[in-house]
């Protein structure tokens, strides 16, 4: 797709915003979405009649005098996005709605940023690799969703030279969202998942932040028929297939249903909800479905 008729597509994303960040407030995402409930507000001076569980030790030691904990109901969340930008989300197969895995990707981190937009949550991105490209920090409005948009689209068609052509390190832009985040927030991690070694980083970023695991997809149809040439974006090795074997077909659905499999265990074990998105599908469509049915239930809906 030509960068500005998908540049046309996000502008038109807000239409679907609304409808998606009601979704996420009615169905399982809701509590996630308005905050965590309660934080640390202060401490006062202990009044008769206050539980003592909220008694703060620590001030009541340094002053010799009682003190209890106040909270305020936190509404706020931090939204980070976790957007793969390697050479494999460039160089998917060609499908009839002319979409590359990295333009599904990025149609679906754009729709979700304006739907945090439209509740006034903090939105951030790191942008990744082999190495971490680029950090947006966390910030409110629709001019830095806008910056965070615009510097995404640099990468349509790979144009942005790379520092390497060796994978993508999903375990590193895991730990980078840890040093990132200083509260509990979502963290949205859109990649295709040609990464290796990403589970326990994962695992430990669950234990203190919700996480959703956004795989995209090519059809797992071969397209092609007769002796064709695959080349792997990440290493560039390529290899000559017999497309029009029924053993090779067979095989290659295989593999996929296999990859498929093993990812959604991955994300299970890690505590990681997550969906498929194929490059075919409808990303606000199936996003609204997602987060409206499901929110972060730790169920796929394989689309």
């Amino acid at each position: 797709m030509e960068t500005g008729e998908l540049l046309r597509n996000i502008i038109n994303l807000p239409i679907f915003s609304n409808s998606l960040a009601e979704e996420m407030l009615a169905g399982n995402f809701r509590s996630v979405f308005r905050g965590q409930g309660m934080e640390f507000d202060e401490a006062r001076h202990y009044n008769p009649g206050d539980d003592i569980r909220s008694i703060d030790w620590n001030t009541s030691a340094r002053f010799a005098s009682p003190f209890v904990k106040i909270y305020r109901e936190e509404r706020e969340l931090t939204i980070l996005i976790l957007l793969d930008v390697s050479p494999s989300m460039h160089r998917g197969y060609i499908t009839r709605h002319g979409l590359s895995p990295y333009e599904q990707a990025l149609l679906s981190a754009a729709l979700i940023a304006f739907s945090a937009e439209c509740t006034e949550q903090q939105v951030g991105a790191i942008f990744f690799d082999r190495d971490i490209e680029k950090v947006f920090k966390p910030r409110k409005g629709r001019k830095s969703i806008m910056a965070l948009v615009m510097a995404a689209l640099q990468y349509q068609n790979n144009v942005i030279p790379r520092r390497t052509q060796y994978g993508s390190d999903i375990a590193s832009a895991l730990a980078g969202a840890q040093r990132l985040l200083k509260k509990r927030s979502l963290v949205v991690l859109i990649s295709d998942f040609y990464s290796i070694n990403w589970e326990q980083e994962m695992g430990n970023l669950c234990r203190k932040h919700d996480c959703i695991a956004l795989r995209i997809c090519d059809p797992q149809e071969l397209m092609f028929s007769g002796l064709i040439t695959m080349e792997d974006p990440e290493t560039g090795v390529r290899i000559e297939a017999p497309a029009s074997l029924d053993s090779f077909r067979e095989s290659w659905t295989h593999w996929h249903m296999e990859r498929s499999t093993l990812w959604e265990s991955q994300c299970r074990k890690s505590g990681a909800s997550f969906m498929e998105l194929s490059t075919e599908t409808d990303a606000p469509s199936a996003l609204i479905k997602f987060f409206g049915h499901h929110g972060i239930s730790q169920k796929r809906k394989k689309r």
